[in-house]
């Protein structure tokens, strides 16, 4: 009998999705990165991630992110590797991995399959899930395993740094192919390009190859055995379009190991080209003289006279038994009375076998090697009264041949003490220096101990003095109140009083300045906002408003309308600069004072206030910012305002500046640094 059941229509495209929307799990589909290769996997890029997993991984539908950017550490705990093994194995297989946004300690389970092209994968939270002692163990393994991990990352970072600015040139090749794993910038210049890991050695230094580098390096890798090379040539390419350099390098080639077994080889070289070319340069020099010297010795006596007199040493010495051919006077007066033709050096100079000079003779009459002997001291035996001194000398022994042999030695020398002695001077005296430096910022931390003392003690002093004023204050008013009034009509008692009161006025005045100089070091800490200038000028103004009466006010801030900095400070400042414009007048002729704002092209805040009132000479200029300095005599004042005004600017960062004239007027230009952008939150 048929069945009446119908059978089930297969879930559409968007079924699936609607069951993967509503999903507790969360799901993701990754498509793989392949290398150059076009075989090696390097990465995946997630084409659809589920609400579920937007949730934990904190991604939208489709991230920008591949999957080693949103698992930093995916190498180093190996599912990376799990995920690379699955897509190729085709079959599914589990993970446990760190919740990659909540730390060490929330536990994700991965299942993954390969479906045709993708990876499928789900990641399951195991937070709340019950776990086996032997899981927890494994957990508290994979915890302490993580801080390790992140503390091998900082000292990583660490020596990356180091790596990043040492001058020698560094570089690490994995495996028997020798491909690259890391070049510091130093071996990146030498190549003249950019250095990609993963490329094997034989592509980014082909020439360098050909001169047996790679066999060396391989031996190295086989045996273990490190190689050293020292002053060795090495030619490279630094472009396409640019000749190959021959550089010399004194090197090592180091296997280093990973699971004990030989992970591959380690390159550290030091480029002494600019000192092998110098010296080869001087050898040439000094073999290209002492030839033509012996060669027109023999032929011309002309130049014998040229030896006799030149201040430089030279000796010939024939065969190995080092006998004196030719010795000339200035070499002669180093050792008075010890060194003739005929003679040997030996018997001669038998202090000479002690010092090791004979061995060098003896070695470059064999070889045939120059040797070079830079800055030698030598004992110069005292002569017509002077005392015995030592001088320094470059020394140059060279084997001279005769029919294709050797037959001797030439010594030539150069006096270098003057150049000896002012490079010892110019030594000392840069540990003087550096002597002076310390004694100069032992001496700024001293002084910053002294004004700090200086602030305690001000603040202090105007603290305890407030209460003592304000008493006297208190009992002038009571005295006005109790004298009878045909007293208080008296001649002499109303000015009296008047100046009682403009004495105590000016005590309190001069006592709120004192308090306002302890809060400078204070103020300096004070949060920066964004002040609206035309209203904080406004705000000043009411305050001179009985000032400003008869003056002439321009303002002119709108280039720079609005300025980062601490209020109070900023008020303090611009209340000073006006008030000091409009009291210190000329009585000639109305008062004019300008305002002015702008912003420079490194975004420094300019202010400028200017006005014709009596100005100020060379003199005053430099007394201006002193403290307690009153330049003018005529109206009231404590010498405290442009002071305080000159601390606030400099602890800020900032800078101020007076131009002046006579009878012309002031202009004060203050400079106020840019303010350092804050990072938007994430």
């Amino acid at each position: 009998m048929a069945s009446n059941l119908a059978v089930p229509p297969i879930p559409s495209a968007t079924d699936l999705r609607a069951l993967l929307a509503v999903s507790l799990t969360a799901l993701a589909l990754w498509r793989p990165h392949y290398g150059p290769d076009g075989t090696t996997l390097t990465d995946f890029a997630c084409t659809y991630l589920n609400p579920a997993g937007q949730l934990l991984l904190g991604q939208p539908e489709r991230p920008a992110e591949t999957f080693l950017t949103l698992f930093p550490d995916a190498r180093e705990n190996g599912l990376f590797a799990f995920c690379c093994r699955v897509f190729a194995a085709e079959e599914a297989d589990h993970f446990e991995v760190d919740h990659p946004a909540d730390g060490p300690g929330r536990y994700v389970r991965i299942t993954a399959q390969r479906q045709g092209p993708l990876l499928a994968a789900s990641f399951t939270d195991r937070a709340g899930d019950p776990c086996t002692a032997v899981e927890t163990a494994l957990r508290e393994s994979q915890a302490a395993e993580t801080v390790a991990r992140a503390d091998a990352q900082q000292q990583r970072a660490t020596l990356m740094r180091y790596l990043g600015r040492t001058h020698a040139a560094i570089c690490v090749l994995r495996g028997p192919a020798q491909v690259l794993d890391y070049a510091n910038p130093t071996f990146e210049r030498l190549a003249g390009r950019p250095l990609p890991s993963g490329s094997p050695l034989a592509d980014v230094l082909p020439k360098a190859l050909q001169q047996g580098l790679a066999a060396r390096l391989g031996r190295v890798y086989r045996t273990g055995t490190s190689y050293f090379g020292i002053e060795r040539p090495l030619s490279l390419a630094p472009a396409d379009d640019q000749p190959a350099r021959t550089h010399y390098f004194t090197f090592s080639f180091d296997a280093y190991q990973e699971h004990g077994r030989t992970a591959g080889v380690s390159i550290f070289a030091y480029d002494v080209t600019d000192a092998v070319l110098a010296r080869r340069r001087a050898e040439t020099l000094q073999a290209e003289v002492l030839g033509a010297a012996r060669q027109q010795l023999t032929e011309r006596d002309t130049f014998h006279e040229v030896f006799e007199q030149t201040p430089a040493l030279v000796a010939l010495l024939r065969q190995l038994d080092h006998r004196i051919e030719y010795v000339n006077p200035a070499l002669q007066a180093l050792f008075p009375g010890q060194l003739f033709a005929g003679r040997d050096v030996v018997v001669d100079l038998p202090e000479l076998q002690a010092r090791g000079t004979i061995d060098l003779l003896d070695r470059v009459y064999r070889t045939g090697e120059t040797y070079f002997g830079a800055e030698l001291p030598v004992r110069v035996a005292p002569t017509d009264g002077q005392p015995a001194r030592r001088e320094y000398y470059n020394f140059t022994f060279q084997a001279f041949r005769e029919g294709g042999a050797v037959a001797g030695v030439s010594i030539f020398g150069f006096n270098v003490t003057q150049q000896v002695l002012a490079r010892r001077e110019r030594e000392a005296q840069q540990r003087q220096l550096q002597a002076a430096n310390r004694a100069l910022t032992e001496s700024n931390r001293q002084l910053t101990c002294t004004n700090d003392d200086l602030d305690t003690f001000i603040y202090t002093a105007s603290h305890d003095l407030k209460t003592p004023i304000t008493n006297l204050e208190g009992l002038l008013h009571a005295l006005c109140e109790e004298l009878p009034a045909d007293l208080l009509q008296a001649p002499h008692v109303p000015p009296l009083l008047d100046r009682m009161q403009l004495a105590v006025d000016r005590f309190k005045l001069t006592i709120a300045q004192l308090t306002d100089l302890t809060r400078l070091q204070r103020a300096a800490d004070q949060p920066t906002e964004s002040v609206d200038l035309t209203t904080l000028v406004n705000d000043i103004s009411l305050d001179l408003v009985h000032q400003l009466t008869d003056a002439h006010f321009t303002v002119e801030v709108t280039a720079c309308p609005r300025v980062s900095f601490a209020p109070k400070n900023l008020r303090s400042i611009v209340y000073n600069l006006l008030s000091n414009a409009l009291k210190y007048r000329d009585p000639d002729r109305p008062p004019r004072v300008e305002l002015r704002c702008r912003s420079a092209e490194d975004g420094t805040v300019v202010l400028d206030v200017q006005d014709n009132g009596l100005g100020l000479n060379d003199t005053q200029q430099g007394q201006l910012f002193g403290l307690f300095r009153r330049l003018h005599d005529h109206v009231e004042g404590s010498g405290i305002g442009l002071y305080m005004v000159k601390r606030i600017v400099e602890n800020a960062g900032g800078t101020i500046a007076v131009q002046s004239t006579p009878d012309v007027g002031t202009t004060f230009t203050i400079m106020l640094p840019a303010p350092v952008p804050t990072p938007l939150a994430a």
